[in-house]
């Protein structure tokens, strides 16, 4: 779901196992590599994908978006290119490998100029995404232990979807005739949702067609995977088959009829799948970037949610162990204090535990309106938190995400969930909702309390 989100309406069918279970033989990989249905380092350390998808392409002076990713807890960055068909040509591959290897992330570099194809008329073939990857040979070789490979972005639309085994299979082959050892990373039709299942019935064709055994298939969850049933199902296919996946992309649940990510973030977690989020910022379509304008100050309700929700980035990710030698610990909720902190003069008051809490309207129609309230704490870090407002011109929410709202009236009570009542001191967290309105659509004055 990239500068547009296609949201596609269709009945999804029951998953059946129908073949046997695959154990995906060992090879002489180099770097990354698949054993079993996973993914391991040269060493043979697992290694589960935590990350998030950042828009270079179009934002090529956004370099600071590695580090202010790494900052958050991630330990892989999904980097979106261009052939130069339709976006690029993306000749500072050099550059974006150094920025993730000195941001201690592992780097998946993707071609997006096959986004849709057969469906968008602009779009490349696979074929020509793996003559861009044959063009950048000299800048991939020797970095197998740092780059996935992921050949093209949602590389078939919903046009002649069957076409995705055969092209898949030439690109990887393609590429392993050219001596590529990196891990390879292919993505799914349906704009990468698979809805018609042409991935999931194939997959053992694919991944037989890699001389090296060292592919992954990625599957990209948006509103086709809206309940918790379907994600579950896909997913069970490919664990039971034995067969190796990345959640490649995913959104988040901005209203009912959107994508289940709480369950996407449960079932990854259980089941050791990695995941990357869609996307750090910069989207036509603001409600998917994580934060506003690249300022990592500024975290939108989604990227709250997957930094630091449950099952996020923060409490599940570990750092490849190529950087640090060995299997690192999950990074703390708080980053370290770059200082010691000094104590207070016998003169100043103690901290106040309270907290603020600001009211702003962020999309608007007839009829309805997204809105979002920023929380703050006071001098003190809090443990949960509540926030009121009455509304004076009859407004009324109808959903709500990141808090649990309730309304009697006009008043409405917002108390924090599980994942955000913690709030260090002066820092943020916020939750949205969406609402009716008629006539006049006013702020109201909030009012916060904390403890």
């Amino acid at each position: 779901m990239k500068r547009r989100i296609r949201i596609i309406a269709v009945a999804l069918l029951a998953v059946v196992a129908s073949v046997a279970v695959y154990v995906q033989p060992a090879s002489a990989a180099v770097g990354l590599h698949i054993s079993s249905r996973n993914i391991v380092e040269a060493n043979g350390q697992n290694f589960i994908m935590r990350g998030v998808n950042h828009p270079h392409i179009w934002y090529t002076g956004q370099t600071r978006a590695f580090a202010d990713i790494k900052a958050l807890g991630a330990n892989t960055v999904r980097v979106v290119l261009g052939t130069g068909k339709r976006w690029g040509p993306s000749n500072d591959v050099p550059a974006v490998i150094q920025l993730c290897k000195q941001n201690r992330l592992i780097c998946v570099l993707e071609v997006h100029d096959t986004t849709g194809y057969g469906e968008e008329g602009a779009a490349a073939s696979l074929d020509e995404a793996a003559n861009y990857w044959i063009s950048q040979k000299s800048n991939l070789v020797g970095q197998e232990n740092y780059v996935v490979i992921n050949i093209g972005n949602e590389p078939i639309g919903n046009t002649n979807a069957a076409q995705w085994t055969a092209a898949t299979v030439g690109a990887i082959q393609k590429l392993r005739t050219n001596g590529f050892e990196h891990l390879l990373m292919v993505d799914a039709p349906n704009w990468g949702q698979d809805w018609q299942f042409v991935m999931r019935d194939n997959a053992q064709t694919v991944l037989n067609a890699d001389t090296r055994k060292n592919t992954v298939l990625s599957i990209h969850m948006y509103a086709v995977f809206n309940t918790a049933a379907s994600i579950t199902a896909y997913l069970n296919t490919f664990q039971q088959n034995n067969w190796p996946l990345v959640i490649g992309e995913f959104g988040w649940q901005f209203n009912s009829g959107e994508v289940d990510h709480n369950t996407i973030l449960a079932e990854a977690q259980a089941r050791g799948l990695g995941y990357l989020g869609w996307s750090w910022s910069g989207n036509t379509d603001p409600i998917l970037d994580m934060a506003l304008n690249f300022d990592p100050a500024q975290l939108t309700t989604w990227g709250q949610r997957i930094f630091n929700g449950a099952n996020g980035i923060r409490a599940t990710s570990r750092e490849a162990s190529i950087f640090a030698g060995g299997p690192s610990q999950p990074p703390s909720s708080q980053p370290p204090s770059s200082q010691p902190p000094s104590s207070q003069p016998p003169s100043s008051p103690p901290p106040s535990r309270g907290c603020t809490a600001t009211y702003a309207i962020v999309g608007q129609w007839p009829g309805g309106f997204q809105g979002e309230v920023r929380v703050t704490a006071g001098t003190s870090a809090i443990t949960a938190w509540t926030v009121t407002w009455t509304y004076a011109n009859g407004q009324a929410v109808s959903s709500h995400w990141s808090a649990a709202i309730t309304s009697s009236g006009s008043s409405v009570t917002a108390r924090n969930v599980n994942y955000n009542g913690n709030v260090g001191a002066g820092a943020s967290t916020t939750f949205g909702f969406l609402g009716s309105w008629a006539g006049t659509n006013s702020v109201p004055t909030l009012s916060c309390t904390a403890t």
